[in-house]
């Protein structure tokens, strides 16, 4: 189960759920994938809905290495994604979004 005040987001893949979390590892990971400059032109382009199945694809990648699974893109081209597309996009836009959350004080 994902604990999202870990930044963890739950996605199923292939009928089994997996945990996604962005390590700081994964994030400079996904800076080279993408050749993006900063990952913020990439929450900028989730934020304005300009981002690419490879943007997502990416997300999700990362997310599995971070959270302990030994997945590639390439694992993922014939994988089945519960919900879809869609909710692949969702999970990565909440991934992204978790990984830059600042816990709340109590």
């Amino acid at each position: 189960m994902a604990n999202p005040w870990t930044g963890e987001v739950a996605l199923t893949i292939d009928e089994e759920q997996r945990v996604l979390k962005l390590t700081l590892g994964a994030l400079a990971e996904l800076e080279q994938e993408l050749g993006v400059g900063s990952l913020v032109e990439l929450v900028q382009r989730f934020e304005g809905g300009t981002y690419s199945s490879r943007d997502v694809l990416a997300l999700i990648v990362a997310g599995l290495r971070g959270g302990g699974a030994e997945m590639t893109g390439s694992d993922l081209l014939s994988a089945e994604i519960k919900g879809g597309p869609m909710e692949g996009a969702r999970a990565a836009a909440e991934l992204l979004a978790r990984a830059f959350m600042v816990p709340e004080q109590a």
